[in-house]
């Protein structure tokens, strides 16, 4: 309770400013409303509404980038129509003064509203969608935000077309298609599934999950929703604590899809409609569960130091996305095996074949996985005819390394610590404790403390670098041999990717020390004939069963000039691993292969 003095203070304060026509400023609000009333032409229609600012100008300006997708794609492509009135509905002068920033004019008025559409067609868990059907909306590619206001928290209101009836959304519900948001961050990072979407629910440690499933599939709802809560059940396990009060999976069974993107407290997931209905489909799906939903404590919460407060107008480096990224790979596979879902040999089976991705991708010797994190915004996302040669995959490449650390930790401690315990670490101190992220020397440190002695050798060559790792040496803790398949095969490679279409073959890859690499056939070249025979679209029969040594005169058109290109069959050194239990295990190797897998009894 204030005192008559304090009282009367406070009254004189304000008298003096508004003697002086100065009123005190008020609080900001942010208010965002999204529409639809067209559905079919694919625009939604925003508007965001500053309350409280009274300044002389305020800049509106759409993100570039979405996080946890590393490349700028120019969300102010789609914007249309923008414009601006006060709070009278008066018009408002506004300009463009970069790609993707529109300054109004507001003459310190006391309420700012900004109008304009976005059309939204594009499909993917990175970008926004909106047709008859339904629509979908991600944060960065819908939202401006006023600068300097990024903090402020806001209510967002929803008007779904007619036709829809459901709101899937990780943002808090205040009444029927209102909810709020904290900051721009939160709003960004929510994704809205709106239409007529399934709903299905889960409950794990007290915290409600619901699965908006949108388009038909093959699935079988009530065990799909027993082997997701499993699934999380599993996440939980290794990290845990489970930091939210809700959590929402937005599914969309489409055609052909693939892939999802995490977020604070859901995540959006795209599959091909009749996935379920096989073994590797089904379990492909819940290791894609697995994988977004680990990232609610890697990437969300722990996280590199550059992935956080986001800028959302630039590229955000860093060269650890290996490990947000490639260690949630790890992990993914390792959480439906754990959780019963993926037989024991499968598992195993998916492990060896990385490591044959890997060792067989050219580019893994070019570019280490460091590099490949830094470079995403570049090479990831902007794939061509020769990254396979130059470029090697943060996620499949990062995947291996985790199950190397693994290894080494669960070797050095007789199986008392694992990579578990340094993620759960990790969790605690760099997000409970100090609330910020880590650094490359913190999570090397953080490894070495597991593993009670140093790791720079680990980090210069196989981290830094592109040495091979000798992998029976890391996998041998485990009981296990990797074993060459290919180790005696003496046939030759071709090397070169062909597509046929209206009726011509064309070379559409060439991969790095191969016989048609070295031999300079190049991408676009149309391979007409092989030694004096056409070619149609059976090269196979021509290529298929050559031996080193052979020679091939393999004539083609490039550029419209009829050439013939010698080409000497050089011998296939591509890999294809697989595990080989060794004979009469320790009891120390059993007890770490069963504590990785989780087989429990054994």
């Amino acid at each position: 309770m204030l005192s008559k003095h304090h009282l009367q203070k406070t009254l004189l304060f304000f008298l003096f400013f508004v003697l002086a026509g100065i009123a005190p400023a008020m609080a900001a609000e942010l208010k965002y409303k999204l529409e639809m009333p067209e559905p079919h032409t694919h625009y939604f229609e925003v508007s965001a509404t500053l309350e409280g600012a009274r300044k002389k100008y305020i800049d509106f300006t759409m993100p570039v980038w979405a996080p946890g997708s590393y490349l700028v794609r120019e969300f102010a492509k789609n914007v249309e129509g923008f414009n601006a009135t006060d709070g009278a509905g008066k018009a408002l002068r506004s300009e463009k003064i970069d790609k993707n920033t529109w300054r109004v004019y507001s003459n310190r008025a006391s309420e700012v509203t900004v109008n304009y559409k976005v059309y939204a067609y594009e499909l993917s868990v990175r970008t926004s969608y909106l047709d008859a059907t339904h629509g979908y909306v991600n944060g960065t590619s819908m939202f401006m935000y006023p600068e300097g206001y990024e903090k402020q928290a806001g209510t967002l209101t929803v008007v779904p077309h007619k036709s829809f009836g459901k709101v899937a959304t990780g943002l808090k519900q205040v009444s029927k298609f209102t909810y709020t948001f904290p900051n721009y961050d939160v709003l960004a990072d929510s994704p809205l599934e709106i239409g007529n979407h399934e709903v299905y629910t889960f409950e794990v440690n007290g915290v409600p999950h619901e699965v908006a499933m949108y388009g038909d599939g093959n699935y079988e709802p009530e065990r799909l929703m027993k082997d997701m809560k499993r699934v999380v059940e599993e996440s939980v396990a290794i990290m845990g604590e489970l930091p939210i009060d809700r959590y929402v999976f937005i599914v969309h069974n489409l055609q052909r899809g693939g892939g999802g993107l995490e977020h604070l407290n859901s995540t959006t997931l795209q599959t091909s409609r009749f996935n379920y209905g096989t073994e590797s489909g089904y379990t492909g799906f819940l290791s894609l569960v697995a994988h977004e939903y680990f990232h609610l404590w890697n990437v969300k919460r722990l996280r590199p130091a550059p992935l956080g407060p986001f800028n959302y107008n630039e590229e955000n480096y860093t060269r650890l996305l290996w490990v947000s990224e490639g260690i949630t790979s790890y992990y993914d596979d390792l959480i439906v095996r754990r959780a019963g879902l993926m037989p024991e040999q499968r598992y195993l089976d998916v492990v060896a074949g990385s490591i044959s991705n890997v060792e067989n991708t050219p580019g893994n010797k070019v570019q280490s996985v460091s590099e490949s994190s830094f470079d995403a915004w570049i090479k990831y996302y902007r794939q061509n005819e020769n990254s396979n040669n130059a470029e090697v995959s943060y996620y499949t490449k990062g995947g291996v390394l985790g199950q190397l650390l693994n290894m080494e930790i669960m070797k050095s401690t007789n199986g008392a610590k694992s990579l578990d315990d340094v993620m759960r670490s990790m969790y605690n101190r760099y997000y409970k404790q100090l609330d910020r992220g880590f650094t490359e020397k913190e999570f090397q440190a953080a490894i070495e403390q597991a593993a009670g002695h140093s790791m720079d050798a680990f980090f210069r060559d196989y981290v830094h670098g592109t040495s091979t790792p000798d992998y029976n040496k890391y996998f041998n803790a485990a009981g296990l041999r990797l074993v060459n398949l290919n180790e005696q095969n003496v046939s030759g490679s071709w090397g070169a990717t062909t597509s046929f279409n209206d009726g011509r073959l064309t070379i559409t890859g060439v991969t790095r020390g191969s016989s048609a690499y070295e031999a300079g056939l190049n991408v676009k070249d149309e391979v007409i004939a092989i030694n004096g025979y056409r070619v149609g679209n059976d090269i196979d029969r021509y290529v298929g069963g050559v031996q080193p040594g052979d020679e091939l005169e393999v004539l083609i058109s490039r550029d419209g000039i009829l050439q013939i290109v010698p080409v000497k069959v050089l011998k296939d050194t591509r890999v294809r691993y697989k595990f080989e239990k060794i004979e009469k295990p320790t009891s120390a190797q059993l007890e770490i292969y069963n504590k990785w897998l989780g087989i429990k009894g054994a």
